[in-house]
Order: C-alpha cells, then sequence, then structure tokens
C-alpha cells in the first residue's frame, strides 16, 4: 500500500460507535425485542423437554410438583413478560410494516404502549393462572 492511499484511509472518519449516541427509546426496544425473541428459544426447548418426560413418566405428580419452586416460577414469569414484550413490540412492527406511526412522536409513544401493555398483559396472566 501506497503512502498516499494510507493517509487517506486514516483521515476518513470511522463510524460512531454505541457508546456515542444517546439510548433512545425506539434502540432499546428493538434491542430488546432480539433479546427476547432468542431469550424464548431457550424456555420453549425445555418447555418442550419437560413435557415429553413428563409423558413417559406416565404423569408422574413429581414433574408438577416442581412447579411449585419459587425460581421455577420465577423463571416462568420472566419467559411470560419475554413472550409478551416480543409479542407487543412485534404488533408494534406490524404497525410500522403498514406504514403508520412514523413520526418521533408517535414512534415513543407506541414504544411504551408496547411496553405497559406487555407488564399489563403479564401481570393479568399471572393473577389468574
Amino acid at each position: 500500500m501506497s503512502n498516499d492511499s494510507y493517509e487517506i484511509k486514516k483521515a476518513r472518519p470511522i463510524s460512531p460507535h454505541l457508546s456515542i449516541y444517546k439510548p433512545q427509546i425506539s434502540t432499546v426496544l428493538s434491542i430488546g425485542h432480539r433479546l427476547s425473541g432468542v431469550g424464548l428459544f431457550f424456555p420453549i426447548i425445555a418447555s418442550c423437554w419437560w413435557s415429553i418426560f413428563w409423558v413417559f413418566s406416565r404423569f408422574d405428580t413429581s414433574y408438577l410438583e416442581c412447579l411449585n419452586h419459587m425460581s421455577i416460577k420465577f423463571l416462568l414469569f420472566v419467559t411470560s413478560f419475554g413472550y409478551f414484550y416480543h409479542f407487543c413490540t412485534g404488533v408494534r412492527h406490524l404497525i410500522w410494516d403498514l406504514g403508520c406511526c412514523f413520526s418521533i412522536k408517535s414512534i415513543n409513544v407506541t414504544g411504551w404502549i408496547a411496553v405497559v401493555v406487555s407488564v399489563v398483559l403479564t401481570v393479568v396472566y399471572w393473577l389468574f393462572m
């Protein structure tokens, strides 16, 4: 590489990183949507295996008793919130696919609506569970 091309590449600006930008609700919700989608994979696989083991144990009650453990209930609660959060932000993305709600104000409002509705759905789900 010649000295001139090296100087040209060195003088180019670099892309700003996440540490430079102030976190916005759309950024945080987008990252959360992706993480919740990936994170839901593991509880779904675990529940499938739990169901298989329960069926092949001829419906042993010990498999149901493990659901009363506080750590399992906490994991189920977090999983249900992840599901409802992923669902609400997915509906938000579907609304965007229709070409609606692209102003900054509506992006912020629908983001907070998605968060509040996912919390409410999680609480209602566990009150009636």
